[in-house]
């Protein structure tokens, strides 16, 4: 939208090019009645000269002033004493008088420049020559003639077309054609005040001419008049500012929640003063930045300048005092900068909230020529700062609260209520665009370890770096919002599902640069799920639930995962086992399997893996992660790693009775290690079975929570002083290494099944798994291959001389009673020699 076209302003010392030929015009107007009328019908009146020009400087006091732009418009009594003037004088005194007593008043109050002088001096001349021009060419006769009355009605609406004609002249010139029209709208209806005046003049003329005794009453009345006049004009004054004000108060108090404060404040200011200009400061305070606006009479809309001096503005923020300068007030140094500011007077009001000044309110300007800011004007200015210092804080406290509702109050991002806002803006905005609205969700690994393990100080920390990071590495016109405690989104546009997923991959790259938080350096992952606009979802809401359930698979993937109709169908199903699991659990329907562990050196059973396993009466059997996962989200994790625990060491001390001693292994999710009464919780359950310590293995899946420590490093280590059995499971298929390890109080390494799987025909797998072997026997662990399925893999784990291994070469995980039945048949004795526990024939039980 263009911006508004600035006004015509020309210098005001172009009034010359008017008043030349003004001066010239009124010279020839007024040479009929100056050379040619030799006989003044009137001429032994010339007493009342010195009464008449009295009263014409006692009307100048009586006039209803029209501002219209820079210039005042002052119709009124002026025509009274100008009528009787031009009745009992000659034109030469009546032109002197006009002048007279319009340039008194006019020297006395503005003390305007010579070319305002000289304009003002000719347009009178040039007025009253009009007048004297009408009387001789039509002539009067005696006061009581209808025919005298018109001329000399006539006579004075002449000089008030000639005086109007000058004016508009000049108004043109200095300012432009196109506000002539409104300057003719506003002076119309001074022709009506002229008939009123005409009129009176008119019956005082009657008056005199039946007695001049009836001066004395004219100018009892006159003075009355001018003083009913200056008490109606201080009543309309005061009625109009307190309409004025309640219109102000009643506007402000309805822009609090739209942002258009200044708006309707510097423009009802601005008109209540009669001012060029009014504006606002505000200087910066917290977040709100620096605020500079004007109101400008020729300026339709708002301005990021003041003609304020900035002198005048530091003094009242200083001093806390309203700070008035003008032609003929304030101190001589003020009055000298304004002046420099080409600035004819000016108000700056400090701006109060309680007793703090937090801006200014300023007036610069006052419209017309022979008027200036008052006492009045600075004790409504005053009263105006106090309403508008309370609006503004009222504003800013608004805002705040709308910043507040829609961003996180730590990093300052958008908050998951905004991030749905502008979701749904940017849904409603795509049209047939062939780009697509992407939902990016980052869920900060282990800062729930940093928490426990360094203070929620630090962990405030890592969010806030978080947040840095996205911001910066964020696609520009990307929202970067936090969702949740640990979860931060990015809504973006970008062309494509995959693109998104290389924008996320790029940003997850970006964010494991390590932090260094409180002199410890940090090292911070994230698992991120994609979710884009119309393929997978319709609603704002929709849309980042189905990032989460992305987010969530990326946890188990360790890659950027977008989201796919079978990932929504698994979580759906996860959500409807909850309180399936909660009944299982209740009931006992929780099954628990057992694996065997043997000792690749004799190939003897030396232990068992114990696993849940959960046959539902309608999805059939359920996957131990789905029901892990369902039991971490809904609380119920302790009550199953119970379950699992308490049987496996019950049947471990009914193989100990039977002359069968077996090492039990239970899994447990690094989450159940936050829970500091779990030593305790075990210690209970072995004296309750009298199993010994060591014939408990814990095998804790390897994730960045492990390696973080904190209250997990102290539930470990109170385990192992029990004399439990640690162990490190998945060794290889995530981020640590035996440097990490090394910090850890574990036994045992349980390689990763996809490497021991791979090794007989990967090189590279192989080497990984060797490697392994070698580095955990240098640091004394024990290890276990994962998944040994030939004879092939069962010989190079020998060769590499593997401690134990775990697969479907030996069993399938079996309930107790097949477990028994394998076990039985496995370790049957063909010698009285054959040691008691070997594993005779290597086969699978399906």
């Amino acid at each position: 939208m263009p911006a508004p076209k600035a006004p015509i302003r020309r210098a005001d010392t172009q009034a010359w090019l008017v008043t030349g030929p003004l001066i010239v015009i009124g010279f020839l107007m007024a040479m009929p009645g100056l050379f040619f009328d030799q006989a003044h019908p009137i001429m032994e009146n010339i007493q009342f000269a010195p009464v008449l020009l009295l009263f014409a400087i006692l009307a100048t006091h009586m006039q209803l002033r029209l501002d219209v732009r820079r210039q005042v418009l002052a119709i009124g009594m002026n025509d009274v004493p100008i009528l009787l003037a031009l009745y009992y004088l000659p034109p030469v005194l009546v032109i002197v008088i006009r002048i007279i007593a319009g340039l008194t008043w006019y020297l006395f109050n503005v003390r305007p420049g010579p070319h305002k002088i000289v304009f003002n001096a000719a347009s009178h001349f040039a007025g009253v020559a009009a007048a004297t021009l009408v009387l001789y060419g039509l002539h009067i006769g005696t006061a009581s003639e209808p025919r005298t009355w018109l001329v000399l009605a006539l006579a004075i609406v002449a000089n008030n077309i000639v005086t109007l004609a000058a004016v508009a002249s000049v108004m043109t010139l200095v300012q432009g054609v196109a506000h002539l029209p409104q300057f003719l709208r506003t002076a119309l209806p001074g022709f009506g005040v002229m008939a009123v005046g005409i009129v009176l003049g008119l019956v005082m003329l009657l008056t005199l001419q039946a007695s001049p005794w009836a001066i004395l009453f004219l100018i009892f009345i006159a003075v009355v008049m001018v003083l009913a006049n200056r008490a109606y004009a201080r009543f309309l004054r005061q009625h109009r500012s307190l309409m004025e004000m309640y219109g102000l108060t009643r506007d402000i108090a309805s822009t609090n929640h739209d942002g258009t404060l200044p708006d309707v404040l510097l423009g009802r200011v601005r008109a209540l003063l009669v001012a060029d200009s009014a504006s606002l400061w505000l200087p910066p305070q917290g977040r709100h930045q620096e605020i500079l606006l004007s109101a400008r009479f020729d300026y339709p809309g708002l301005l990021d300048t003041a003609p304020t001096p900035d002198l005048f503005r530091e003094l009242a923020m200083r001093t806390g005092r309203t700070v008035a300068v003008g032609p003929r007030v304030g101190d001589p140094e003020l009055r000298t900068a304004l002046q420099e500011a080409s600035v004819k007077d000016i108000i700056v009001v400090p701006l109060r909230s309680g007793r703090v000044t937090i801006g200014t309110l300023e007036v610069a300007g006052r419209l017309g020529e022979r008027t200036a800011f008052g006492k009045d004007d600075v004790q409504l200015i005053e009263t105006l700062s106090a309403h508008t210092g309370v609006a503004v804080e009222n504003s800013r406290l608004v805002d705040r609260l709308q910043f507040d509702a829609n961003h996180d109050s730590l990093t300052g991002l958008a908050n998951r209520r905004r991030m749905l806002e502008a979701l749904g803006e940017a849904m409603s905005g795509r049209g047939q665009q062939r780009e697509v609205v992407a939902v990016l969700l980052f869920d900060v690994v282990a800062l729930r370890q940093v928490n426990d393990s360094l203070g929620h100080a630090a962990g405030d920390k890592v969010l806030v770096e978080v947040a840095r990071r996205l911001r910066a590495l964020a696609p520009q016109g990307a929202l970067v919002g936090r969702v949740g405690d640990d979860e931060f989104a990015i809504e973006l546009r970008t062309a494509s599902a995959d693109a998104a997923a290389n924008v996320a991959d790029t940003l997850r790259q970006g964010l494991r640069d390590p932090m260094v938080i409180d002199s410890l350096t940090i090292d911070i992952d994230t698992y991120v799920g994609v979710a884009i606009y119309p393929e997978h979802g319709t609603e704002p809401e929709e849309l980042l639930q189905r990032a989460h359930v992305a987010t969530h698979v990326a946890k188990s993937r360790g890659i950027v995962q977008v989201f796919n109709a079978g990932l929504q169908s698994r979580a759906v199903r996860r959500v409807g086992l909850a309180a399936d699991l909660r009944t299982a659990l209740a009931g006992g329907e929780l099954e628990v399997y057992f694996q065997p562990k043997v000792a690749l050196t004799d190939r003897r059973l030396v232990g068992v893996e114990c696993l849940a396993r959960w046959e539902h009466p309608v999805h059939g059997q359920v996957a131990p992660p789905d029901f892990v996962a369902v039991a971490e989200h809904t609380g119920q994790l302790n009550r199953l790693n119970d379950v699992v625990l308490r049987e496996a060491i019950r049947r471990a001390r009914e193989w100990d009775d039977a002359g069968r001693p077996l090492v039990v292994s239970v899994n447990l999710s690094t989450r159940t290690l936050g829970d500091s009464e779990l030593p305790l919780q075990i210690s209970e359950l072995l004296d309750e079975h009298g199993v010994p310590a060591d014939r408990l293995i814990l095998e804790i899946a390897e994730d960045e929570g492990l390696l973080a420590g904190g209250r997990a490093l102290s539930t470990l280590t109170r385990l192992r002083d029990l004399g439990v059995r640690l162990s490190v499971d998945d060794f290889g298929a995530g981020r640590s290494s035996f440097a990490d390890l090394s910090r850890l109080p574990v036994q045992e390494v349980k390689i990763d099944r996809t490497f021991v799987q791979g090794m007989a025909t990967s090189p590279s797998d192989l080497a990984i798994v060797r490697t392994i072997v070698d580095m955990a026997r240098n640091f004394g662990l024990d290890v276990v291959a994962e998944g040994v399925e030939s004879e092939l893999t069962l010989g190079l784990l020998e060769d590499m001389r593997c401690d134990m291994g775990q697969g479907f070469l030996f069993s399938r995980p079996l309930p107790y009673e097949r477990f028994e039945s394998w076990l039985q048949v496995q370790t049957a004795e063909d010698s009285a020699e054959a040691p008691a526990g070997e594993v005779r024939w290597l086969r699978a039980v399906p």
